[in-house]
């Protein structure tokens, strides 16, 4: 056996041993905005694709107020990790999926459609920006387009500009460490290393000043780490 193969198999043993997983939930606290009725009239291929009214996915809670989307990462000395596999942005019903998504730099990021209608992909990304049809051809031909991200990014916009409610956010980081709250507001980021980071949340309605982050120490096992967003009630 040589070298190689010796460490990449040390290094397999020590993240199952020694690395440990950060779970958490997020939470929301204040008047909950009303939910806005996405206007498709326009093309009515978007509208033809959903059975029930869709809405913005801008801010999205549960019944026991528990955010989705919300982006959550670790920041510290000499993160490193094994790339993740591509992920997939699709256009679903003149929708974005997933709404709010990480990436690390150089991961491949495939952009396809599920519509039988013109999307236009406009990235406002500093580090690459790119903008290119895709016109509703390529779904019937399972065609598909490839780009990645060299270096990291706070959340930037990936818009449609034929249909301005389509909107997907994008965080580039140099570490695999970051995870996106589902549906219950929960997120698990696996394998980290043992050490002492920082750990910050962001939602697209509080913005970049509005990230929340707080310490944790990982060690073997699960650490906790939750977070509550707090709406403050305008003054009278």
């Amino acid at each position: 056996m040589d070298f190689k193969k010796v460490l990449i198999i040390g290094l397999a043993l020590f993240s199952l041993v020694f690395c440990g997983t950060v779970t958490g939930s997020v939470d929301f606290q204040g008047k909950v905005p009303g939910k806005k009725r996405l206007k498709m009239d326009a093309d009515p291929v978007c509208g033809a694709a959903h059975s029930a009214p869709a809405y913005n996915q801008s801010f999205m809670v549960d019944e026991n107020n528990k955010l989705q989307n919300v982006i959550v990462w670790l920041k510290g000395k000499d993160l490193k990790g094994k790339m993740p596999d591509s992920m997939t942005l699709d256009q679903k019903g003149c929708i974005y999926d997933p709404h709010v998504l990480g990436l690390m730099t150089g991961q491949k990021l495939t952009i396809k459609t599920s519509d039988n209608t013109l999307h236009n992909i406009h990235s406002m990304s500093k580090n690459k920006e790119f903008n290119f049809a895709m016109p509703g051809q390529m779904a019937k031909a399972g065609l598909t387009k490839e780009v990645s991200f060299d270096k990291v990014e706070e959340p930037f916009v990936i818009k449609c500009d034929v249909h301005p409610w389509m909107k997907s956010y994008v965080s580039v980081f140099d570490h695999p460490y970051f995870a996106v709250t589902d549906k219950n507001g929960n997120f698990k980021i696996e394998n980290v290393p043992p050490g002492e980071y920082e750990i910050l949340a962001w939602q697209e309605k509080f913005k970049t000043k509005g990230i929340l982050t707080q310490k944790v120490t990982v060690g073997k096992g699960e650490t906790k780490s939750d977070f509550t967003f707090v709406r403050k009630s305008k003054k009278k």
